[in-house]
Parts: structure tokens; sequence; C-alpha cells
């Protein structure tokens, strides 16, 4: 009988959990470190760096993010087509105005490589990353819990 509980909670303890982050009034650094956490399975007792443990994420209110001093002026998101001319630089502010989700997760020009730099870590971490703009529906199938 002892290693059917010792099996339920080897179970728990590997079984994926839906998380909820609410990105309103937050700064997109402080929203992707705790994503990262989350996704990779950080902070679960039996983390290592090559199993896949991590858990589902769903961040909401990413319209009403907020950064700190003068960034909505001074960061720059650049991109570049491949072609001769496809360089193109757009403020926070101006991406802001285009679409309102897109600041938590594009990635900034800067020379420092932070969290902001790198919302979703990896290509095999996207499937369990979702961003939602407005708050989420009561008839949604799961029922994640809240981080804080």
């Amino acid at each position: 009988m002892a290693s059917y509980t010792k099996a339920a909670q080897q179970w728990a303890t590997f079984a994926r959990a839906w998380y909820l982050l609410d990105a309103k009034m937050q700064p997109p650094g402080k929203i992707a470190a705790a994503t990262v956490i989350r996704l990779e399975g950080r902070h679960k007792p039996i983390y290592h760096a090559l199993s896949d443990c991590g858990d589902h994420v769903v961040i909401i209110n990413t319209r009403h993010i907020a950064f700190s001093g003068n960034k909505w002026e001074q960061k720059v998101y650049s991109s570049h087509t491949g072609y001769p001319g496809g360089f193109k630089q757009v403020t926070a502010t101006q991406l802001h105005l285009k679409d309102p989700t897109a600041n938590a997760s594009k990635k900034p020009s800067e020379e420092n490589y932070d969290a902001e730099a790198a919302p979703v870590p990896g290509r095999c971490y996207s499937r369990r990353y979702t961003e939602e703009s407005s708050t989420r529906d009561s008839s949604a199938t799961c029922s994640p819990q809240e981080v804080r």
C-alpha cells in the first residue's frame, strides 16, 4: 500500500498544472521571469534541466502592461526583413498604438540580454504559453491557478 501512495505523489508532482498570470500594471520583465519559471518547471522540487516538467501558462491583460520611467519613448523594437533597406525600428508607444498586446511578446533591441528579451524561452515551450489581452471568460474548460 505504501507504493500506491508514493506513485500518487509522483503523479501529482509530474502532472502539468495551468497557471494564470495577470499582466495588468506589471513590467514585461517581471511577467517574463515568472512565465519562464513556470514553463521550465523550476518551481517544482523535481526540476532537472534535461527533464520536461513545465506547466501551462496563460497571461491575461497584456494590453495593460506598464513600463517604468521614460521607456515608452526610449525602448526600440527592431526587425529586419532580410532584403536591402528592410531594417525597421518602432518605439514602444508606436507598437502599443498599433497592437496593444504586442509589447508583451516582442523582443527589444537592447545590448543587454535580460528577461524582457525572451518572454518565451524556446520553441518547445511555446505550445504551453497562451497570451490573452482581455480577462478570461468563465466558460473555459481548465481552471488555472493564479500566480501573484
